[in-house]
């Protein structure tokens, strides 16, 4: 076994590796950029290297640095995580050049796996069943077009290097097809250096279901059962579970076999994820599936199979890249159980689920449930790196007792700071048909009940208007005791009392960039506050708040797993944002623009694309709002801009 080990990555799969290699007793090693010089994976290993910039092409990207490292600490491995150069062969190949074990597999199972159209040919040589589609060298527009129309659409358009969603398009119709084909190349090239692309047949409304296998230098291959990655939204995961909920033993025993025979096929050693789309509908022993893609790595969504497996799946990585057997045989495993994970983002709900980015003010896990995370309170959700925040992980004796106790946590679990998704999933695994186990990958962008985004929380205003107007209440207290000398007298008395009744207040505060107007109240309990247009009681009888955090110059009330900004503005101020429909069209977060579709003085129409922006491994492509002329350009293709800064105007009317 080996007696230290670099972990090429960071977040929270970097801390999930370092916790199983403290375990088996080895020496930590980890890497880090100057943006995560305090990040929790740093402090948790027993040595950190610095290797370059934020940005990830000049940091975790670069294979030479990392190699470096791991010379420089005398690391006997380097475990790549998922991501960043976990799938990379020429990293591998690199690896074994240093004299460093590479915890995956061989470089040449890879490459054979990392483009989807040579990985689909093999497969359907070794028999494993294929979507019908065109995965030819010929990329031209126009004959991928052609191809398009043979195969019938609804078809899918996929980057062959791609992976997670990146360089993905569905496209339902001719006329949709160009613009389809343009952005998957683009995303491609952009994401994995190749935009070329294939065009598979759009299974309709399949299952999407994966099989995790594992192989050793000896020639042993098993398969730990699956997993359903079916609940997805604009093609990544969102929440996993396994056993997959109505999965019969005859289709197990199918899927489990094609699985292990596609990591043969290619000479596969390590961990692995034979994933599959699967025929929509009830499953049975005879239910179709097809090859989806082949993940040379450990998946995000690991944990929920080493919950109803009992095991390690990363020392298992570490034993088998150390030249030991497997640690099980496939008679010897065995399904306990069922285990769900969600995964926590730092994203808005209220802007199409945009990442967000920002410093966590306040961090608080439920208990009972496995939390795989790699930051505290007081660490900040960067624009440099994926956002999610931790994968929050529930098992059961049945489906239902683990969903109803993910569930729970999530109600439990508080993040302060960046938005997130945490109560979009909470309405998720509250649906009936995904209770009922009724679910396919377009569900969720289909929408239901759980998409729906609610309004501003005008309780969560009442509370975050009667907490500034305290603290304001205790500065000023504060201040009277440091300069007068009257802590004694009946007039100093801050409980309320007023001759003539109970006295109010006219406030205006800010919240959800809406400003409210209404009255706060005083008795000996403190403020109350009472917005203009509210009826009932006032907001303290029945809050229902998780947690009020102190933030700038205001606050931040967590209620209902959800965030709302509160800030307290001046008699006589609080202006309401200006510009809206003023044709000012802002970044909506830090990123890259990639490609800008309009010139000064050109004519738009509204809904025109304008500028294609890049952002935490995703494209957000900016709109027209408004028919008008672009009186203004403020940036370029290349350019790296901040979150609200101007990208283009567009001004009504005239123009050339």
């Amino acid at each position: 076994m080996f007696r230290s080990a670099l972990i090429a990555n960071r977040g929270e799969i970097a801390c999930r590796v370092i916790r199983t290699a403290r375990r088996m007793g080895l020496r930590t090693i980890a890497v880090y950029s100057e943006a995560d010089a305090g990040a929790m994976h740093v402090a948790q290993a027993d040595e950190a290297h610095l290797i370059g910039p934020p940005p990830a092409a000049q940091s975790y990207l670069l294979g030479d640095r990392i190699l470096e490292a791991a010379t420089a600490s005398g690391a006997e491995c380097i475990h790549p995580g998922y991501g960043f150069l976990s799938e990379n062969a020429a990293f591998a190949e690199a690896c074994a050049a240093a004299g460093i074990a590479f915890v995956g597999p061989p470089a040449a199972a890879i490459h054979l796996m990392g483009r989807k159209d040579d990985a689909k040919a093999l497969m359907a040589k070794a028999g494993v069943p294929v979507v019908p589609g065109y995965d030819g060298s010929v990329q031209d527009a126009k004959a991928l077009a052609i191809e398009a129309e043979r195969i019938g659409y609804p078809v899918m358009i996929k980057a062959v290097a791609g992976g997670g969603g990146k360089g993905m398009r569905r496209v339902d119709e001719t006329k949709s097809f160009a613009a389809a084909l343009e952005g998957a190349q683009r995303e491609g090239e952009t994401a994995f250096g190749d935009g070329r692309v294939l065009l598979e047949k759009c299974i309709d409304r399949p299952r999407h279901i994966e099989v995790q296998v594992f192989a050793d230098r000896s020639g042993n291959a098993v398969h730990l059962f699956e997993r359903d990655c079916s609940l997805q939204r604009r093609h990544q995961k969102i929440i996993e579970e396994a056993p997959a909920p109505g999965m019969t033993e005859g289709l197990r025993a199918r899927m489990g076999a094609a699985a292990v025979e596609a990591a043969r096929a290619v000479g596969y050693v390590g961990a692995g994820t034979v994933e599959f789309l699967v025929d929509g509908g009830p499953l049975g022993d005879a239910t179709g599936f097809y090859f989806l893609e082949m993940n040379t790595r450990l998946q995000v969504e690991h944990p929920v199979t080493e919950e109803v497996t009992g095991t390690d799946l990363v020392e298992w990585q570490f034993r088998v890249a150390a030249g030991e057997t497997l640690p099980r045989t496939q008679d010897e495993l065995r399904l306990q159980g069922h285990a769900v994970e969600a995964r926590l983002y730092a994203e808005d709900p209220d802007r199409r689920f945009l990442p967000s980015a920002g410093p966590l003010h306040a961090l608080r896990w439920p208990e009972g449930v496995r939390i795989d995370t790699g930051v505290r309170a007081g660490d900040a959700v960067t624009p440099f790196y994926d956002p999610m925040i931790a994968k929050i992980v529930a098992k059961g004796a049945t489906r239902d007792a683990a969903m109803a106790r993910l569930r729970a946590a999530l109600a439990e679990t508080v993040v302060a700071g960046p938005k997130t998704n945490l109560a979009f999933l909470h309405a998720l695994l509250g649906d009936a048909g995904i209770l009922a186990g009724e679910m396919d990958t377009a569900l969720v962008d289909r929408g239901g009940g759980f998409s729906e985004v609610p309004g501003l929380d005008r309780t969560a205003v009442r509370l975050g208007a009667e907490a500034l107007l305290r603290d304001r209440q205790a500065a000023i207290e504060a201040r009277r005791e440091r300069i007068a000398n009257d802590a004694a007298s009946p007039w100093s008395a801050a409980d309320g009392f007023a001759l003539g009744g109970t006295r109010g207040q006219r406030i205006v505060v800010e919240a959800g960039k809406e400003t409210f107007e209404g009255v706060a109240s005083w008795d000996g309990g403190g403020p109350h506050v009472r917005l203009d247009g509210d009826d009932g009681a006032p907001a303290t009888a029945n809050p229902h708040a998780a947690a009020i955090v102190p933030v700038d110059d205001g606050v931040i009330v967590v209620r209902n797993m959800r965030q709302t900004v509160v800030r307290l503005i001046q008699a006589g101020g609080g202006e309401a944002e200006a510009g809206a429909g003023s044709g000012v069209i802002l970044a909506p977060m830090h990123g890259k623009i990639t490609k800008i579709d309009v010139g000064v003085g050109q004519r738009v129409r509204k809904g025109d694309r304008l500028a294609v922006l890049e952002a935490m491994k995703m494209e957000h492509v900016l709109h027209a709002p408004f028919d008008g002329v672009v009186s203004e350009l403020k940036t370029e293709e290349g350019a790296q801009i901040e979150e609200a800064a101007v990208v283009a105007v567009i001004a009504e009317g005239g123009g050339t």
